[in-house]
């Protein structure tokens, strides 16, 4: 079972159980110039069925309406039918001669009288013939001019204009959808920046809750752009570039968008990854071109997520590097010198790769200022959970404090899809308000994954999974500074985990000393010591509470300074890694002699731990054995059970 985000943690998984608003665009957005800003008609999606029933239908207009005449003959053909009398009506006009015959010729073969089948009419092309006349004047053929009410129009848009327009239609949706490659080769270097007009953000700092910290450092941005007067009077300057810095999901992007609403000025906003494209210089020329923009538009705002894609240090080694992506951040470079403090024009950045950018971006005169959006604190997160919950009719019982203690080390993200996880569980129990209960169940469903109802185990697994989480809860609740004992269930959950015992924090925690380093190995220990005590055997089910405990032992002897041999002394060198709950890149720096050494440490500190969890699980064996069989009745013991469970231990005591 995974483990729970930074700030939480998870005493036990049986993972090794289980083998198995609208805006204005700028240039190459592809948003019509021609429509309203504010024209929000439906999106229409481009499917090669519509080109077979474009084709179908010009292809019958053309057969209903232009069909092709089997009636015309050569002009000589024509001229002989009119010698030979058959012909005694022509009307002349200029497109054709028709002539009509005077009655259809019936032929008696038989018993049964048969028409033929000659057409009552012949046509052919006028051509020019000064004895014409007087032929049709010989033979007593009965001729006028007529003016013939064609639809010459109508033929000209069918035939003509219609396959144009089609054609057309079907290159413009074609090109669009291939990103439109050789469409319009000035059109590579013009940036892909959505432009946000002024007063279209709606986005303010109330909207942004649980980064304080960060929100003061913008205020002095914001005012800036609304009175630029009071700084430039004293000589001051506003910093060029405030690059956000923070994990993924804290609100870097809210808060970018809270300035440039609070401000209301056009915001500019890109993606660091549009700037490169498969063509050599491209990234470079859009750099060019979005600066060019936002100096016409001062004062505003540049926003660039994703700072790394283009940022990352040109420090590449022996191999060499990207050129296409070096250019790019070389015209940034030159960009952010070649503009005045004094002009409006301020850039923001967002990354949470701060250590791969490139020096040369992170000294004064380019991003001056970096401001930290880290994960809220319990304050943080019960005032992020208030807006969320703005939109959601919660019950009365509802404690957003409580909810907030229960979702430590979650970010304004998770918060968010707690807060609407809670919402579609309401919904699903056809109630019309949420509890605190869904908010309980949400908080399980994104920390330990979804239920599975339908896996079933014979009871002996059943049995096993029961004591093994049983060990981890006694464990916990013994042990001194571990956190409490949330709920403790034998229900399959997630990828692979069988059961699973939930520990929440009471509070935030921020330093761990060694005693509770400990106490986290022993409680992840816990299950499989109360297997060996129950059944006098071990088995797979604590691989990923073995993974986790050897981590923990690893990084006292590495990172802590915590053994005998190297006291106060970090072993290795964290690489780069981005900011979150991933672990970074260590790299090694010490001989194979030391290596050794911290195996064996390791191997001693988790044997021992182990030791002394079995030790204390062997006192409690009536306890032990008392909750797995309520816990196989129930399938699920929540906090206040458990704790009735072990007060009754207490008083037996």
């Amino acid at each position: 079972m995974r483990a729970p985000p930074d700030g939480s943690r998870m005493a036990s998984s049986n993972k090794g159980w289980n083998k198995k608003k609208p805006t204005q665009k700028g240039p190459g957005s592809g948003k019509n110039p021609l429509l309203p800003p504010n024209f929000s008609g439906f999106q229409f999606k481009f499917s090669l069925g519509y080109v077979v029933v474009m084709i179908l239908a010009v292809v019958l207009l053309n057969f209903f309406i232009f069909q092709s005449d089997n009636s015309i003959i050569p002009y000589s053909a024509f001229k002989d039918k009119v010698r030979s009398g058959e012909i005694k009506r022509i009307d002349l006009d200029q497109a054709y001669y028709t002539g009509y015959l005077q009655a259809e010729k019936k032929t008696d073969s038989g018993l049964f009288p048969q028409t033929s089948r000659a057409p009552t009419i012949y046509k052919t092309v006028p051509v020019y013939d000064p004895g014409f006349t007087a032929l049709l004047d010989e033979k007593g053929v009965v001729y006028a001019s007529v003016a013939r009410e064609g639809n010459a129009v109508l033929s000209f848009v069918l035939n003509w204009i219609l396959p144009l327009v089609f054609m057309f239609i079907i290159w413009r949706v074609l090109f669009k959808r291939l990103g439109n490659p050789g469409g319009n080769v000035l059109a590579f270097g013009q940036n892909k920046a959505m432009i946000v007009a002024e007063g279209d953000v709606k986005t303010r700092f109330g909207d942004v809750a649980g980064v304080d910290e960060a929100k003061d450092e913008l205020i002095e941005v914001v005012d800036f752009l609304k009175s630029p007067k009071k700084y430039t009077d004293i000589g001051g300057k506003i910093p060029k570039g405030v690059l956000l810095v923070g994990p993924p999901g804290t609100g870097k992007t809210l808060l970018a968008r809270a300035v440039a609403g609070e401000a209301e000025v056009p915001f500019f906003r890109m993606s660091g990854a549009d700037f490169v494209e498969m063509f050599v210089g491209v990234g470079a020329a859009r750099v060019r071109d979005l600066f060019k923009q936002a100096r016409e538009k001062a004062p505003c705002i540049v926003f660039i997520d994703e700072l790394d894609a283009i940022g990352k240090s040109r420090v590449t080694g022996a191999m060499g590097g990207n050129d296409e992506r070096e250019q790019t951040l070389n015209q940034l470079l030159v960009e952010m010198d070649g503009f005045d403090a004094t002009s409006g024009l301020i850039i923001l950045a967002a990354t949470n790769r701060p250590d791969v950018l490139d020096p040369a971006l992170l000294r004064p005169g380019r991003f001056d200022r970096q401001v930290l959006v880290d994960r809220p604190d319990l304050v943080g997160r019960e005032a992020i959970l208030r807006i969320h919950a703005k939109s959601v009719k919660l019950d009365e019982s509802v404690d957003l404090s409580k909810v907030a203690r229960g979702s430590a080390g979650f970010v304004g993200a998770d918060l968010a899809n707690l807060v609407n996880e809670a919402a579609l569980l309401a919904v699903r129990a056809k109630r019309k308000t949420v509890r605190e209960s869904d908010f309980d169940a949400a908080i399980e469903k994104i920390v330990a994954g979804l239920e599975k109802k339908s896996r079933v185990m014979n009871p002996k697994e059943r049995r096993t999974v029961a004591v093994h989480e049983t060990g981890h809860a006694i464990t916990a609740a013994l042990t001194l500074g571990a956190d409490p004992v949330r709920k403790v269930s034998i229900v399959p959950r997630g990828m692979g985990a069988l059961g699973y015992t939930l520990q929440l924090p009471i509070e935030d925690r921020f330093v761990l000393s060694k005693d509770e380093l400990l106490g986290q190995i022993d409680v992840l220990l816990g299950g499989r010591a109360a297997e060996e005590i129950a059944f006098g055997m071990i088995s797979t089910g604590a691989a990923n509470d073995l993974t986790r405990a050897t981590d923990i032992a690893r990084r006292m002897i590495t990172d802590y300074g915590m053994s005998e041999r190297f006291r106060h002394v970090a072993l290795t060198r964290r690489g780069a890694a981005m900011l979150g709950p991933s672990e970074p890149y260590m790299a090694r720096e010490y001989s194979e002699d030391t290596q050794k050494y911290v195996d064996d440490e390791i191997a001693r500190m988790v044997a021992e731990r182990y030791d002394r969890v079995l030790e204390m699980l062997r006192g409690e064996r009536g306890l032990l054995d008392a909750i797995s069989e309520r816990l196989l009745e129930t399938e699920t013991l929540d906090e206040t059970e458990f704790a009735a469970l072990m007060a009754a231990r207490s008083a037996k005591a």
